[in-house]
This record gives structure tokens, C-alpha cells and sequence, in this order.
């Protein structure tokens, strides 16, 4: 017989939902309006409810609203989880397969670089530092320094979003190499962190090469024949002029995928970002279907998920801070030294390799998501979790105004060039007269 949530556990649960989304919300907000991304004040207002702040100034309080009731916040942790998955579904949309393709060099050159570095160097970092800084329960230095590795290429394909739009560039030659670069740095870095996830059961006898391979042919598969297969199930759903069916069917079919990656043994958010992908292009998914989504998650069911980090630890009691420099040293050197080369090598000018660095050392959700996954399964301990969660805050910060004072000051250099070959040319004709 399946048990329900009693009316006192539905009250703690309806309690916890509020008194986390009105934080989370009105401080991310508040981040907005001073141009910075909403998940910092999401974030931090999971800190001040959680065992950080509240925890420590009103521990009975905290206990009585989380704690005394397990159903409750088991209720409210499902619901977090459900935003994560449908998070990473509209982030799959911002993935353009098309402008992939045609931006082919530059971008290629800037994205392998931006991985390649990064990957190596916190690779090395973390081998070389495993036993005095990032041992952890798990107790397999090579599972984690790839952890690292992955999760410092990964570049935030929703901030660098943000910060091209803000910035205005967002339809130029650089905006369109930076923001192709990072869509791919976002579906190689996924790839390599489901290859992690089954690594993890190495030892166990439930993975192997094959296990690896089933998780990489299903990615190809989700991007090839599942696209199409995925079109034909939208327009099925769209006869009839109905967009409740197709947003249905959408949602359905990302929660099917999620089902499928989780069988296989990498976290359901990874299939999840594969349907997303694969709906982007579809002309059955209008931008009416996207924003309504879009709207709903952004505001309503992220912000509970990023506001639940805060609830899992106490950022003052775990706070390690030579692990948070030396994270953020790595992960700051290690991108901006290999977008800097890939789009030095690329053709671009020093500033212009400058500012599209900067941009690329832009981290997000996507890191705060692969660090709770790795926290959780105790591929690293909790301070290094949270020197991963102020690494993507500071560079967050810091990325958007280096990449605008670089972009402003190549953009002069190119206004100064052109007067003065206006000039030498007006001079030449008034010569030739």
C-alpha cells in the first residue's frame, strides 16, 4: 500500500517550499538589478535559511522546519531535483547544432583549447594535490582529478548568454564565436562527466568499456535519429493546434530520457540536456513553447534547486580556505590561459583573445549541478564543494566587465584605425586634385 504525506507533513512541506523560493527569488532578483546572474542570490539565500546562518543563530527553529519531518523535505528535495532536470532541458535549447557547424574553425579552435587546458591542468592539480587537499569517502585520486578535469572546461553557456546580450555583442563575429565555443565546451564537458559517473562503478561489476560505450552511442543516437524521432512525436502531438499537447509531449520526452541516461548509470539531467538539444531545432517547438517553459523553471523551480545547495552544508563550519584559492587559481589560469591561446591561434587580435577568455572563464549552473552530483556520491568532500561554488561565483562576477573593458578597448583601436585610413585616403585624393 503506497503511504501518503499526512496534513502536518503537507503543511512543513508547502513551509519549506516558501520560506526557500521568497529568499531565493527576491535576492535573485536583487542580483539582476546589478547585472550580476540570479543564481548568486539563490545560492546565498540558501545559506542564510540553511544550517550556515539560520542553522547557527536558530538551531531549533531550522531542526523544527527541515529536520522534524524527513517526508516533507524528501517531498520538497523531489521537487528540486524535477527543476534541475527541466533546467538542463532549456539549457539544451541554447545548444544550436547549426551554428555549431558554421562557425566551424574559430570556434572549434577556441573550444578544444578551452578544454584541452583546462582539463589538463586540473587534472594535474588535483593528482598532484589529492592527498593534502581533495582526499575524500570515495578514495579514488583518478575518478576525482577526472572530475576536476571536466568539471573545470565546462564554460556557462547561460551566462556567457547573458553576458553577450548585455554587452550587445551577442550578434557579432565575436559574440557568435564566443557563444558557438561554448556550446561546445557544454556538450563535450556532459559527455566526459556521464563517462566519469560509470567510472565510478569500476570495481563494482557494474561498469565496464561497454557500459561507457552504451552511455556515448546513446548521446550519438539522441542527436542523430532522435531528433528525428523526436520531431515526429511533436508533430503528432500538434495536430490539431493544441500547444498544451506539445509541451506535453516535450516535457514527457525529456522525462523519458532523464529515465533512460539514469538506467544506464549517468544522472538523468545529462538525457535530459541531449532532448533539449534535439528540440531546439524543431519547428513543431515554437518560442512561445520555449519562454513558457523557460518562465516557469527559471522562476519557480531553479531557484529551489540552487537555494537547496545551501541547504546541505554549513559554508561556515566546512570553509577551507586554501582549497577555495587554490580552486580558483586552477580553474581562472587553466581556462583563460587556453581560450586565450585558441583564439590567439584563431586569428583574433590581443584584445579581442583577451576578452573572449574571459568570457569563456565564465561558470554557472552547470558546475554548482556537476559538484553537488560529485558531492553526493562522495567523489569530493564538502569543502572542496564549496571552493567550487565560490569559484563560479567570483568568475560569474569578474567575467562580464574584463570582457566588456577588452571588447570597448579593441573596438576604439578599430574606430582609430579606420579614421586615420579615411584621412590617409581623403589626403590621397586631395593630392591627387
Amino acid at each position: 500500500m503506497v503511504s501518503k504525506l499526512s496534513s502536518s507533513e503537507i503543511i512543513h512541506f508547502l513551509l519549506i517550499l516558501l520560506i526557500i523560493l521568497v529568499p531565493a527569488r527576491l535576492l535573485g532578483e536583487l542580483c539582476r538589478r546589478y547585472k550580476l546572474p540570479a543564481i548568486i542570490g539563490e545560492i546565498f539565500a540558501g545559506i542564510i535559511v540553511g544550517p550556515t546562518v539560520v542553522g547557527a543563530l536558530a538551531p531549533g527553529l531550522f531542526n523544527n522546519v527541515f529536520l522534524s519531518t524527513p517526508h516533507a523535505f524528501q517531498a520538497f528535495d523531489g521537487i528540486a531535483n524535477i527543476g534541475i532536470i527541466l533546467l538542463m532541458f532549456i539549457a539544451g535549447f541554447e545548444v544550436d547544432l547549426k551554428q555549431i557547424r558554421q562557425n566551424g574553425k574559430q570556434a572549434i579552435s577556441i573550444s578544444l583549447t578551452g578544454i584541452l587546458f583546462p582539463f589538463a591542468i586540473g587534472f594535474g592539480s588535483v593528482w598532484f594535490l589529492y592527498q593534502s587537499h581533495f582526499a575524500n569517502g570515495f578514495n579514488n585520486q583518478l575518478v576525482t582529478s577526472l572530475f576536476f578535469g571536466t568539471a573545470l572546461s565546462i564554460t556557462a553557456l547561460s551566462v556567457i548568454t547573458k553576458i553577450l546580450l548585455d554587452l550587445d555583442i551577442l550578434n557579432t563575429r565575436i559574440g557568435n564565436i564566443v557563444l558557438t565555443s561554448a556550446m561546445v565546451d557544454d556538450f563535450l564537458g556532459w559527455i566526459l562527466f556521464s563517462v566519469i559517473i560509470q567510472l565510478m562503478n569500476v570495481g563494482k561489476g557494474d561498469a565496464s568499456f561497454w557500459a561507457v560505450s552504451v552511455v556515448v552511442l546513446y548521446a550519438v543516437f539522441m542527436l542523430t535519429g532522435g531528433r528525428w524521432l523526436i520531431h515526429k512525436l511533436l508533430a503528432l502531438a500538434g495536430k490539431g493546434e493544441k500547444p498544451g499537447r506539445v509541451l506535453t509531449m516535450a516535457v514527457c520526452l525529456c522525462l523519458i530520457s532523464a529515465c533512460v541516461t539514469e538506467a544506464l548509470g549517468v544522472r538523468g539531467i545529462f538525457g535530459a540536456f541531449l532532448v533539449g538539444i534535439g528540440i531546439n531545432d524543431s519547428p513543431y517547438f515554437s518560442e512561445k513553447h520555449k519562454h513558457v517553459l523557460h518562465q516557469f523553471t527559471i522562476n519557480v523551480l531553479a531557484p529551489l534547486f540552487f537555494a537547496s545547495v545551501g541547504l546541505r552544508l554549513n559554508f561556515i563550519a566546512n570553509f577551507n580556505l586554501e582549497v577555495v584559492v587554490i580552486i580558483l587559481i586552477i580553474a581562472c589560469l587553466a581556462k583563460l590561459v587556453g581560450a586565450g591561446i585558441g583564439s590567439a591561434m584563431s586569428g583574433m587580435s590581443k584584445n579581442e583573445s583577451i576578452a573572449v577568455a574571459f568570457g569563456m572563464n565564465a561558470r554557472g549552473s552547470q558546475e554548482i549541478v556537476l559538484g553537488l552530483l560529485a558531492l553526493q556520491a562522495k567523489i569530493i568532500s564538502g569543502p572542496v564543494f564549496e571552493g567550487l561554488v565560490v569559484m563560479t561565483v567570483a568568475t560569474m562576477i569578474i567575467s562580464g566587465p574584463i570582457m566588456k573593458h577588452y571588447f570597448l578597448k579593441e573596438q576604439k583601436i578599430q574606430l582609430d584605425e579606420e579614421a586615420v585610413a579615411q584621412h590617409m585616403h581623403a589626403k590621397t585624393v586631395q593630392d591627387l586634385l
